[in-house]
């Protein structure tokens, strides 16, 4: 909850300090001139609300929608040696991670994957794939548990969802100035909001979405080398090491749904500037030459 109240309170104050800016500058002062009547103070908190609710709601249910897309079949109590190791595994890493015990779930799927989601670090879900357990041994399943555990105990999902309800903000808010600009200066609409400011909010909104993931898929990037990490120190860096090293010499990974794709071990995009994960090369690099 700290870590909640804290993030949102610096995007509070972040957007406090914007609308001074815009303030000082007379952004306002200027689209007056220009014959478009908007309150900049008040849209920015509208694109607040619509931005982050999103985000939290995703976030909220991000166990549930993750058990039903993946079909996660949650080890309620161990039947086989297998789901006794991974409880226990689990178990011990999250001790050590001074997080609560997360769920613990087996999904079906060729590829070597697994995902940690959930709100709250102390009431998680951990999952890996069946074709992670079947093309991995023990000591590099430990490495990728490890790996999503650091996921958990950094609030990596936290983050990542209030970071995307930040982005949508300003997307939205940029994206409706662009509209109203367009309608008003451009086609030169004084009755209200016409088709024109709908299509082009619209279509600034895509544009804008389009550019503002990048900075999202960075931070993702940025969040798996420090997962890396810390699954290292968890199991071990040659053991972490040996698990990248298995998903190089595995098939490509199909990406995760929606937002999970930024929390699984392995993952792709079009291309670098959209990829959730870094290449597996300069993950396993990271972890070579750490001291």
């Amino acid at each position: 909850m700290m870590r909640i109240f804290l993030f949102l309170a610096t995007n509070v104050a972040i957007m406090a300090a914007i609308s001074i800016i815009f303030n000082m500058l007379g952004l306002g002062s200027v689209l007056d001139a220009q014959g478009v009547d908007l309150n900049l103070n008040a849209l920015l908190m509208m694109s607040a609300v619509i931005g982050m609710t999103g985000s939290v709601i995703s976030l909220a249910m991000s166990k549930w929608s993750a058990k039903q897309a993946m079909g996660v079949q949650v080890i309620s109590s161990a039947q086989n040696q297998t789901e006794r190791w991974l409880l226990d595994t689990v178990a011990r890493q999250a001790q050590l991670a001074g997080i609560g015990m997360p769920e613990v779930g087996i999904f079906q799927a060729p590829e070597a994957n697994a995902f940690a989601t959930g709100m709250n670090k102390n009431s998680a879900l951990v999952a890996v794939s069946t074709g992670l357990l079947q093309s991995m041994n023990a000591d590099e399943v430990e490495a990728v548990i490890g790996h999503e555990i650091t996921h958990v105990a950094n609030g990596d999902m936290v983050t990542m969802a209030l970071m995307q309800g930040v982005v949508n903000t300003f997307v939205y808010f940029f994206a409706t100035i662009i509209g109203h600009v367009v309608d008003r200066v451009i086609l030169q609409n004084e009755r209200g909001q016409g088709m024109g400011y709908y299509i082009t909010q619209m279509v600034a909104q895509i544009v804008l979405g389009f550019l503002a993931s990048m900075l999202v898929m960075w931070f993702s990037r940025y969040r798996e080398f420090k997962a890396d990490a810390g699954g290292a120190k968890l199991a071990g860096r040659d053991k972490m090491i040996n698990a990248l090293r298995a998903l190089q010499r595995g098939q490509d990974a199909q990406d995760l749904p929606g937002h999970l794709a930024a929390f699984g071990i392995n993952g792709g995009g079009m291309s670098r500037l959209f990829m959730s994960h870094p290449p597996l090369q300069e993950r396993i690099a990271a972890l070579q030459n750490q001291h």
